[in-house]
C-alpha cells in the first residue's frame, strides 16, 4: 500500500489511499478481515508495506488494525515504487511459511475457502477487457498454466486481483531476489507474475481462487460504487450508531452512519456512508461517502465523496470534496 493513490486525488493529499473509509472502516480493514474469513486459521503477522512518509498516526492505525485480529503488525518501507515483486519483497523479513499477499487497492466477496494444499492460489476475477491486468490461462485439470501481464491480445479473460497464497514463503522471496539479483523486468518494473512464473515452470501448481465480486477502489467512482456493494452484502453488520439525531429525516437503507451524526430535514440513502461527527440539513443525499466531522446542508448528492471536516452549502450535483475544503453558495 505504499502507492501515492494520484487517481483518488484530492482524497489521498491527505490520506493514504487504503485508509479511505468503505461503510465507516477503512479499505485496509475490510480487506484483511475479508482474507481472514477465507483463510480460517490463525494470523501470526500482518506486514503492512507503506511509503516513508506515512507518519506515526497512520503506522499506528494500521498497527491496531491486525492486533484487532490478533495479529502483530510490522511496518515496511518501499523507498521506490519499482513494481510489484519489489514492493512485496519490502517485507521480506514476513516472507516465511503460509504467506498471503494482498494490494490494499481492492475489496472482494468470496464463498469459497482457501485450499491450503495447494502450493499456491491466486484470486481472479472474469472481466470484459483484461488488457488492463495481469491475468492467468488454466488447463484442462484447472491448474494455472501461464502468467501474463497486461496483454495487448488477452487469450483469457481472468484477471488477477491482486491476492495471492503461497505455502511456501521462503521459496517466493528467493525467486523475487532472483529477479532483483539480475535486474529482470517487464515494463520496466519487477513483476511479481515474472516470480509466480519461474515457480510454474519449476513445478509448483498454482489453483485459482475465483470470487463472486471484486471491487476496485482505484478513483472516486469506483470506490463509491464499492461503498454500495459493501453496504448492499453487510449480512448483518451493524451499520447505524444508536444516537443518531434524527429530526424530521429519513433514512432509506442501506446506509452507515457514524457516532454523534445528526440529520435534520434530511433523506438519506440509499448507499451512503456518513462518518462521526457530521451534520446533514435540508439535504437529499444518495450512493455517496461523507468522512467525519462535515457539514453539508442545501445539497442533492448523488455519486459523490465528501472528505474529513468539509463544509458545503449548495445545490451541486456530483462532488469530489477532500478534507478541510469550504464550498458555499452566495
Amino acid at each position: 500500500m505504499a502507492g501515492m493513490g494520484k487517481r483518488m486525488r484530492p482524497h489521498t493529499l491527505t490520506t493514504p489511499k487504503p485508509l479511505l473509509p468503505i461503510a465507516g472502516k477503512p479499505i485496509v480493514q475490510r480487506l484483511v478481515q475479508s482474507i481472514a474469513k477465507v483463510v480460517e486459521q490463525e494470523i501470526d503477522e500482518i506486514a503492512f508495506v507503506i511509503g516513508p512518509n506515512f507518519g506515526p498516526e497512520v503506522e499506528s492505525q494500521l498497527k491496531q488494525i491486525a492486533a484487532d485480529l490478533g495479529a502483530n503488525g510490522t511496518i515496511n518501507y518501499q523507498e521506490e515504487a519499482l513494481g510489484t515483486a519489489h514492493a512485496v519483497y519490502s517485507a521480506a523479513q514476513a516472507l516465511r511459511g503460509d504467506v498471503i499477499v494482498a494490494f490494499a487497492d481492492t475489496l472482494f466477496r468470496a464463498d469459497f475457502k482457501l485450499d491450503t494444499s495447494a502450493d499456491g492460489t491466486v484470486w481472479v476475477q472474469e472481466v470484459e477487457d483484461p488488457r488492463a491486468f495481469g491475468v492467468v490461462k488454466l488447463n484442462e485439470e484447472g491448474y494455472i498454466t501461464e502468467f501474463v501481464e497486461k496483454p495487448e491480445n488477452p487469450e483469457s479473460n481472468l484477471a488477477i486481483i491482486g491476492i495471492y497464497y503461497f505455502k511456501d514463503g521462503d521459496r517466493l522471496k528467493s525467486e523475487i531476489e532472483y529477479l532483483l539479483d539480475n535486474n529482470i523486468k517487464e515494463k520496466g518494473e519487477f513483476q511479481l507474475t515474472n516470480a509466480l512464473d519461474n515457480m510454474k515452470e519449476q513445478g509448483l501448481k498454482f489453483a485459482p481462487g475465483k470470487v463472486v465480486e471484486w471491487w476496485d477502489c482505484g478513483n472516486k467512482n469506483a470506490t463509491v460504487y464499492t461503498n454500495q456493494r459493501v453496504l448492499a452484502n453487510a449480512n448483518g453488520e451493524p451499520l447505524v450508531a444508536s444516537d443518531l439525531s434524527l429530526e424530521n429525516s429519513e433514512i432509506i437503507e442501506p446506509c452507515f452512519i457514524g457516532k454523534n451524526v445528526k440529520l435534520k430535514n434530511a433523506k438519506i440513502g440509499p448507499f451512503v456512508s456518513i462518518g462521526d461527527n457530521t451534520v446533514i440539513e435540508d439535504s437529499v443525499i444518495e450512493n455517496t461517502i461523507i468522512q467525519n466531522n462535515a457539514w453539508v446542508a442545501n445539497a442533492k448528492l448523488v455519486n459523490s465523496m465528501i472528505g474529513n471536516f468539509v463544509e458545503f452549502d449548495g445545490n451541486a450535483n456530483q462532488l469530489s470534496l477532500s478534507d478541510y475544503s469550504t464550498q458555499k453558495s452566495e
